[in-house]
């Protein structure tokens, strides 16, 4: 072999990692001291967990505060990992718990069936500049919480069903019946004005 079929010292080193697949190799480097690569992890993921945390809450002035906490957590405890599942199975566990956290501290839960009262969704009158898309998220929000994430999740953020299971450790068939539930909850509510939906 001549020097120029040698592979370069650099070359050898280079480590082929850092792929939207890769998180498992990048976790071990970080795990194993190169702390800095935190960033590249959380940067992968952080747009998703803060679309998560808006459509779970509805509440923009709470993303910031409540994804950094996601990833805090996630900063902590990432020894912890078990390569098991996905990367992005136990983030996304983390960061709908983070939510829970934020609903039970701002007591939400309990006034969620009184969440804009002066909206009417019987009335099937409309405002023409009344924006459809506010409206279906006003009657999403509505929604119990347990039916709620796991249809936001499905319809909203595209999980698979297999998904939603293991991020929200609860059984497969649990989750289907939920998302059933929501979304006839969801059609109930939006029927007074399924005709101005469909303009």
């Amino acid at each position: 072999m001549n020097l120029e079929e040698q592979p370069k010292e650099n070359e050898m080193e280079q480590p082929k990692i850092l792929t939207l697949d890769d998180d498992f190799s990048l976790i071990k480097r970080i795990n194993q001291g190169e702390k800095e690569l935190f960033r590249v992890l959380m940067n992968r993921h952080k747009e998703k967990v803060r679309n998560i945390i808006y459509m779970t809450l509805s509440e923009i002035d709470a993303i910031d505060d409540i994804a950094q906490e996601v990833f805090i957590t996630v900063f902590k405890n990432l020894k912890n990992f078990r390569y098991e599942s996905q990367f992005t199975t136990w983030l996304y566990r983390i960061t709908i718990n983070k939510c829970k956290d934020y609903l039970r501290k701002k007591k939400v839960r309990k006034i969620f069936s009184s969440v804009d009262e002066d909206y009417d969704f019987t009335s099937t009158e409309i405002d023409e500049n009344k924006d459809i898309r506010l409206i279906v998220r006003k009657a999403i929000d509505k929604l119990p919480e347990k039916l709620r994430i796991p249809m936001i999740l499905r319809d909203i953020e595209g999980f698979s069903y297999q998904e939603i299971s293991e991020t929200l450790e609860l059984d497969l068939g649990t989750v289907k019946s939920r998302i059933f539930r929501a979304r006839e909850a969801l059609r109930l509510k939006l029927e007074p004005i399924k005709k101005e939906l469909m303009i």
